[in-house]
């Protein structure tokens, strides 16, 4: 009696090429001696699904493949729609770090810069993908989450935060475009801020050093004695008020230095064209600050670069100001003075809060707040600073000594 099933043999199949069909049973065939076909008929309708080349099928597995469709026609399941269902959601399964570089390339037009581009994925690429990276977007919940948030949570608070942030996007990005569904696992609100502790409990901000504002009078006689491109970028800094990087160049943004075709020096005007933000900021200039820049004008040369440090086109760094304040034996930091002039504007003027944040180009943080505030209030900006100035050049003999720290 004739075999129902496994009628071939190897043989047979290395002789099968002249041949249109071979049957090996149970609706497995052999076309042609290239290709395996699964005939089979379902609501009185012949189908026939492929099972791959004889090149990389051999006869073992095409009689496995076989099976597994027999085994589904008779659950009542058509076997080349439950093939098409399997590569539909094939297609829409991508890994966790194809995401990331998806939701990148969807969101290249927003980024203020290159930079701020590669250090968003990088943050990533370092702390997620050792973990999820390799994983379906749609396998990632909150237990995996938090295998990412968990080793940094108190040791890199900020670090964290940011990377909390960046998984819960590329999650929320993928669900819109239908790779994952449910909620996102890497949510704060109702959700993560129930198994870990705030940022702000986590670890106090550590601010910037300061100086007393009753202190500064005699430290800005004391910094006019010191020669030296640094102590005349520090004056200028502590008189604008500005940060390090306004006048360094934020080299995390890409940011210029400041440079001689950023001043108007007629109006008394410095145009900064990025500050930390991100927006451009006009800097009202007061006579001791524009005096500052008169002393650096026979500096200048082909780079114009205000401040130019020992390389040439380039502007002195940050390290500066701190060997600067070192060797002068004061207890703060660069920073620090833009905190120094906030309490003076604060204790010792009138002029009114928001005004002094614009001196700062501090965001905003209310919403209501701004919207409202459309000016930059330049012209009161322009007369506070002018006060500042008077106050920075005000005869120390009235003021409290420096502090010196001890050895």
């Amino acid at each position: 009696m004739a075999r129902g099933i496994h009628r071939l043999t190897q043989l047979q199949i290395r002789r099968a090429k002249k041949r249109r069909w071979l049957c090996d049973g149970g609706g497995l065939y052999l076309q042609e001696g290239r290709a395996w076909i699964f005939r089979y008929k379902i609501a009185g309708r012949t189908r026939m699904m492929g099972l791959g080349p004889l090149a990389l099928v051999d006869l073992t597995q095409a009689r496995e493949l076989a099976l597994a469709a027999r085994r589904q026609l008779y659950a009542g399941i058509d076997p080349l729609q439950s093939r098409a269902k399997v590569r539909a959601a094939a297609a829409k399964t991508i890994t966790f770090d194809d995401a990331v570089g998806r939701y990148l390339e969807a969101h290249s037009a927003g980024w203020r810069n290159p930079k701020h581009r590669q250090q968003w994925g990088n943050t990533l690429a370092t702390y997620a993908a050792p973990v999820i990276g390799k994983l379906s977007v749609d396998a990632v919940d909150t237990g995996l989450v938090m295998r990412v948030l968990e080793p940094i949570w108190q040791t890199k608070p900020e670090t964290a935060s940011r990377l909390r942030g960046r998984v819960e996007s590329v999650l929320a990005w993928a669900t819109v475009r239908g790779y994952r569904t449910g909620d996102n696992p890497a949510r704060w609100k109702n959700h993560l801020d129930h198994l870990l502790p705030s940022r702000s409990k986590v670890r106090q901000v550590q601010h910037h050093a300061a100086l007393p504002y009753a202190e500064l009078p005699a430290f800005m006689a004391k910094l006019r004695q010191e020669d030296g491109i640094a102590a005349r970028a520090l004056e200028f800094l502590i008189l604008t008020a500005v940060r390090s990087g306004d006048i360094f160049g934020q080299r995390r943004d890409d940011a210029p230095p400041l440079q001689w075709s950023h001043l108007d020096l007629e109006q008394a005007v410095w145009t900064i064209p990025r500050t930390k933000s991100g927006a451009e900021h006009r800097v009202p200039l007061s006579g001791t600050a524009l005096a500052v820049l008169k002393q650096m004008a026979p500096h200048r040369d082909s780079s114009d670069v205000v401040f130019p440090g020992l390389r040439r086109g380039h502007a002195l760094s940050n390290d500066a100001f701190l060997r600067l304040l070192d060797r002068m034996g004061v207890d703060c930091t660069a920073h620090g003075f833009r905190a120094t002039f906030k309490t003076w504007a604060g204790e010792r003027t009138g002029f009114a809060r928001e005004i002094v944040e614009a001196c700062l180009t501090h965001t905003i943080s209310d919403e209501l707040e701004r919207a409202y505030r459309r000016g930059s209030f330049f012209d009161k900006r322009r007369r506070l600073m002018d006060q500042w100035a008077a106050f920075c050049l005000a005869s120390p003999a009235a003021v409290v000594p420096l502090r010196i720290p001890r050895a």
